[in-house]
């Protein structure tokens, strides 16, 4: 019978790569989600039973044990962003991961991958970053031979970073950011799953830096996205008591409302995050110690932005066709 890995998060947007790699390597996968109706896509990935979705909450043991049951190896992808409800920094990426690692050890599951992210420092300013650190170290205690990956900024065709920027100059001709001096080093989605896979299938473990090949500031980043869809806006890096002032309300409402109203645009804790470059570590472990050979920007973004286009699909072709009315 072929092998079985449980992926805690596996809808979310790293877990589904993953997801879909572990099947193409002949194992089962089970894909532990709160909402596991909304997760029956990645029955596509696989044979007819080869991936299912099953129910789980990482803040409850029993779900997590029952959906680990069986399993040679695990996964855990979960993470937030902005903390919701009962879904906070601390339930989720300390406490979730050391939960998880905990029963792992406990069901004798034979190898461990924790998606981290770079940055996780336990005296961070940030509750993200400390949390994330917090989670590494459970990891560790209850799982030495685990694999633990720090990406950093993650691209592809569903994230939440080019995609959300692309969408928000549709509202006027200036782009706001803030920490425009910060480095990224943006890393393609894919190349984390293949990572992933290696540490799975009891190929690498320890701590490994993701980096994709080109490191940029965040207001670069933004300049080559808006190169890329043909827009034409001005990148201004907020100051920071604007961004302050930005987050606090936001931050506010969120609360007043009991999260109904949850704070996507920038958080306090976002401006903590931005204040620290996002590369990889000097001396770090990294792709090339995992034979892996990351993958530019330039070669992916085009494929997934283009509907941000002015024209969307046509934009290449109403450009070709002014050049010919101009040379005629």
């Amino acid at each position: 019978m072929s092998k079985l890995v449980t992926i805690y998060g596996g809808s979310g947007f790293v877990g589904r790569y993953i997801a879909r790699r572990m099947a193409k390597e002949g194992w089962r996968v089970r894909v532990a989600v709160r909402r596991p109706n909304e997760a029956l896509f990645v029955k596509t990935y696989g044979a007819v039973g080869q991936v299912e979705p099953v129910l789980c909450n990482i803040r409850d043991h029993i779900s997590v044990r029952a959906a680990m049951k069986g399993a040679d190896a695990v996964i855990n992808c979960v993470g937030i962003l902005v903390p919701q409800g009962a879904n906070r920094f601390q339930a989720v990426q300390a406490e979730g991961a050391t939960l998880i690692a905990r029963i792992a050890a406990k069901e004798g599951v034979k190898s461990l991958v924790q998606i981290s992210a770079i940055g996780a420092d336990a005296a961070a300013d940030s509750d993200y970053a400390k949390t994330k650190a917090a989670g590494e170290a459970g990891v560790l205690k209850y799982f030495p031979s685990a694999m633990i990956l720090r990406p950093s900024v993650i691209f592809g065709t569903e994230d939440q970073f080019f995609n959300k920027f692309a969408a928000m100059v549709k509202f006027g001709p200036v782009l706001p950011i803030f920490g425009g001096a910060t480095k990224f080093q943006p890393v393609w989605v894919d190349d984390v799953a293949k990572a992933a896979v290696l540490g799975a299938e009891g190929k690498a473990q320890g701590i490994y830096e993701l980096g994709g090949p080109d490191v940029d500031t965040f207001k670069g980043l933004m300049e080559r996205m808006l190169k890329i869809i043909n827009r034409h806006r001005y990148v201004i890096s907020l100051p920071g008591f604007v961004a302050g002032a930005i987050a606090t309300a936001g931050d506010a409402v969120q609360m007043l409302t009991g999260g109904l109203i949850t704070n996507k645009i920038l958080t306090n804790d976002q401006i903590a995050n931005l204040k620290r470059d996002n590369v990889v570590s000097e001396g770090a472990k990294t792709f090339a110690d995992l034979g892996i050979k990351p993958t530019p920007m330039g070669a992916v973004l085009p494929d997934y932005l283009w509907p941000f286009r002015p024209d969307g699909q046509y934009d290449a072709i109403k450009a070709s066709a002014k050049n010919l009315r101009k040379s005629s």
